[in-house]
């Protein structure tokens, strides 16, 4: 019995191992082995193939010293018996049979400076091609990159499970169709895919920063991926203000990531957050980029993000001045999840009864139907109006909305503090 025991017990220890390392590792896969193939929806079969061959092996022979660079290289090798078995990629072997292991990038432009050697941000260029639909830009690189389900793609977007698996299903067939080649664009090919480029990358971080689904209210590894890109991005295009201002938007939210969670994992809300903990050098980062940014979206966002690194305490922080540029930001993009947010600032400057206002005619929005945050505000600020046992019903309705343990532990726990009135 202990040595079936040990067996399972190894077992269960490499199954778990596969699949955070593969959570890590799946974009950087996909993107090596679309390199290859120069389809992006074979490069996930051949990386999920990679996953197969890994839970078969490891349980028996164990995680491998560099179980990242495994699976990458079963994924390339499948990828170059696809290569040779096909016949309709004959003119390919010639280029492919020279370098099998190490395909080396295609000719982009004669200034060196142009050229990036870098295929997470090719393989964000190509699911951004103008051939998609923006919602399926978006979905198909959060995919294909941050790895997240279908699931978790429809809750960052708020919109229905099937619709977004239909997306990327169709996303997939139309750059095969479409024979988009793998590469990052330039000219005016490159400002055209900027905006989703900008807007996928965002989402990313936002998935890491916090997760829609999981045990985990932090994602590390999506974070850094994305901050990576965004810095990428605005080495590449130093004159484009909006790649600034998202640069800075994330610099800000990374430095806070040490402080937002407990010894334990447990979700630390910004008001009881050990500012001592935040990343200073991430927050230089972030006032020089927004110095070098304009006046989009991401440049507000980030001004917004600004004020919170510049209060020394939460009672510092200047509300009004959120507030303000969260107005700013809706009159730009408006959207209920926008206007959400300007009622929390709103309710930190005004106090919480006008705030409750804004959020009580948000209550009808369909993009906010299941939306966690709209019920967790409002039960913020009716315990605030000392409305006790309004406050523990929709704190108790945003946990049943919550797809992340971490969070709905929060809104248990904040629901059970409130007193009968």
């Amino acid at each position: 019995m202990t040595g079936a025991s040990s067996e399972a017990t190894q077992a269960t220890q490499a199954t778990q191992a596969i699949e955070a390392v593969f959570r890590i590792e799946s974009a950087r896969i996909i993107a090596g082995v679309t390199r290859i193939v120069r389809d992006v929806g074979i490069a996930e079969e051949l990386a999920q193939d990679a996953l197969v061959a890994a839970l078969e092996q490891w349980p028996e022979s164990g995680v491998p010293d560099k179980p990242g660079a495994w699976l990458m290289a079963t994924a390339k090798h499948r990828a170059i018996d696809l290569v040779r078995r096909k016949e309709t990629y004959a003119r390919k072997l010639a280029e492919v049979g020279r370098a099998l292991t190490e395909t080396s990038p295609p000719e982009y432009s004669e200034d060196p400076a142009e050229d990036i050697d870098d295929d997470l941000l090719r393989l964000i260029f190509t699911a951004c091609h103008p051939v998609l639909s923006t919602e399926a830009r978006a979905a198909l690189t959060l995919r294909l990159l941050g790895g997240l389900t279908t699931q978790e793609i429809a809750r960052a977007f708020l919109a229905p499970e099937p619709t977004v698996a239909q997306r990327i299903v169709r996303a997939k067939r139309a750059l095969a169709k479409a024979d988009v080649p793998f590469e990052v664009p330039y000219g005016a090919d490159r400002a055209a895919r900027l905006a989703s480029v900008l807007e996928v990358i965002y989402l990313i971080f936002n998935e890491g920063y916090s997760a829609t689904a999981g045990d985990d209210l932090v994602r590390p590894a999506l974070c850094e991926d994305a901050l990576r890109l965004a810095r990428v991005l605005a080495g590449l295009m130093p004159k484009e203000p909006e790649v600034h201002g998202l640069a800075a938007l994330l610099e800000f939210q990374a430095s806070r990531i040490p402080a937002r969670t407990g010894p334990d994992g447990e979700p630390v809300l910004l008001a009881d957050q050990n500012r001592a903990k935040w990343n200073r050098l991430l927050i230089r980062r972030g006032v020089e980029a927004l110095h070098r940014a304009g006046h989009g979206p991401y440049s507000l966002q980030a001004a917004i993000a600004a004020c919170h690194t510049q209060a020394v305490r939460y009672e510092d922080t200047d509300w009004a001045t959120i507030a303000t540029l969260y107005g700013r930001l809706m009159a730009l993009t408006p959207s209920p999840v926008i206007e959400l947010n300007r009622a929390v600032a709103i309710s930190m400057s005004q106090g919480p009864a006008p705030a409750l206002e804004i959020v009580d005619s948000l209550t009808d929005a369909p993009a906010l139907k299941d939306y966690h945050l709209l019920p967790s505000v409002r039960g913020d600020l009716l315990e605030r109006l000392g409305r006790a046992a309004e406050a523990r019903a929709e704190f108790e309705r945003a946990a049943t909305q919550t797809h992340n343990a971490r969070e709905r532990d929060l809104l248990l726990e904040r629901a059970a503090r409130c007193a009968p009135d």
